[in-house]
């Protein structure tokens, strides 16, 4: 924290939140207060979040993602951890240029790989690749990387090593073999892998939910499904020109799920949505086993999905129905008026992530029947997942602005993710009568 010739010195670690901030501040604060040499150095000032070496008035700090706040700091040193997960580029710029009038600063970017490659984590990671392969390219630039290559063989024990510099100390071979065969039941874990375990920056198909050899296995049919069966479903509404869907899933005596989909998109528009979305909707709807209803008007009317539901109901044992809160207060209301069990289920990563894991098993063990619904279809092969800087995943579109709709798996997720936890709650405790 003293800088040479400085007469203080500043010195920061940029977080991505003011909660990881908080959890780098208590790290450190722990770190200093464990050694006698530096708790009899240095200062903890718990109320500014600051560590000081009081002599030449040096500090050192954690600062968050707000950027509007971080400018005009007097920078020696700086550290931004996990670059990678930067929602934009605003902090970078703004503490960038920081350490302008020091003589000696310095910054340091330490990062695993991402997903997006319009980032700055991105634009930094291909500086430093230039920097590798010619020095010269920035000379006040040191690059260093420890990743797999895109045509290495991820299963190749060498490429572990190579990819991990602290082989043999924190992680061995027979984790990451436990890890590779977990990593091959999906795309989106083996995505995860490659990430965490190799380093490599993943998108596109690296991001598919489903495989589809997986899915062909998942296509067959229910046949006739008792009325004494159980049934769970998620219920996803439309934003905008997103197709309406209400899943539900069934568990057999042989552990296998069978489903039945049901989905609502305005009648109106129904030709310049086939063209936009490249699906025949027209033709879907006249086939009933599909579940596709052309709903009057060029809004979808919420009042047939109420129809359709309590129809659906009134022939089933449903035990609970999972929707998207939002913008579904009204529908909710009436289901709930009508005796149904709806809960909110919010579609955030925490909430989405344990179902997601749980259907891709499900799929990748062909535990789920579809009856070759070419909706559903259509939508497996859309789904992507996105993932946060926690590793939580859901399932999303390949852009926001794409024609290629997912809420049928949306739903499917929910109604699997609902099923799940009632077949593992525990049973309700009997009542007892103490007599003192």
């Amino acid at each position: 924290m003293v800088a040479d010739g400085e007469a203080s010195a500043e010195c920061f670690g940029c977080a991505t939140s003011r909660e990881q901030a908080s959890i780098v501040y208590k790290q450190m604060k722990e770190l200093v207060q464990s050694s006698p040499y530096l708790s009899e150095m240095l200062e903890v000032i718990d109320s500014r979040k600051t560590i000081a070496y009081i002599p030449t008035h040096s500090f050192w700090k954690v600062i968050s993602s707000d950027a509007g706040r971080q400018e005009g700091l007097n920078i020696h040193s700086l550290c931004y951890d996990e670059i990678h997960s930067a929602k934009d580029r605003k902090l970078w710029d703004a503490v960038r240029y920081g350490g302008i009038s020091r003589s000696q600063s310095l910054i340091l970017a330490i990062t695993t790989a991402g997903v997006d490659r319009n980032s700055i984590g991105f634009e930094l990671h291909e500086h430093a690749m230039k920097v590798r392969l010619d020095p010269s390219y920035d000379e006040q630039f040191f690059a260093y990387v420890a990743a797999a290559a895109p045509e290495d063989d991820y299963r190749d024990p060498e490429v572990w090593k190579a990819a991990n510099p602290s082989w043999g100390v924190t992680m061995d071979e027979e984790s990451f073999r436990a890890d590779v065969r977990d990593a091959e039941q999906s795309n989106s874990r083996l995505a995860s892998f490659l990430r965490y375990r190799l380093n490599v920056w993943t998108q596109g198909d690296g991001n598919r939910f489903i495989k589809l050899d997986q899915w062909e296995k998942c296509k067959g049919d229910s046949g006739i499904l008792g009325a004494d069966r159980v049934w769970y479903a998620g219920l996803d509404l439309a934003q905008t020109w997103d197709c309406n869907a209400f899943v539900a899933v069934s568990k057999a005596s042989d552990g296998v799920f069978d489903v039945i989909c049901r989905f609502w998109i305005p009648g109106e528009n129904a030709g310049v949505r086939s063209q936009k979305d490249g699906v025949p909707y027209t033709a879907w709807a006249k086939e009933e086993r599909y579940g596709l209803t052309l709903t009057p008007g060029n809004t979808c009317d919420y009042d047939f999905i109420k129809r359709d539901i309590l129809k659906f109901c009134k022939e089933r044992t449903v035990r609970m129905i999972a929707v998207d809160p939002h913008n579904s207060h009204y529908l909710v209301q009436q289901l709930q008026a009508e005796g149904l069990n709806v809960q909110g289920f919010s579609q955030g990563f925490t909430n989405m992530n344990p179902g997601t894991r749980l259907t891709e098993t499900i799929i990748a063990q062909a535990r789920l029947r579809t009856n070759d619904n070419p909706i559903l279809n259509w939508m497996a092969g859309n789904a992507t997942t996105k993932e946060n800087a926690e590793g939580y995943v859901k399932v999303v579109k390949p852009s926001p602005t794409s024609p290629l709709r997912v809420d049928g798996i949306v739903a499917l997720i929910m109604a699997i993710a609902v099923a799940s936890d009632a077949e593992n709650a525990k049973p309700a405790p009997e009542p007892e009568i103490l007599i003192l």
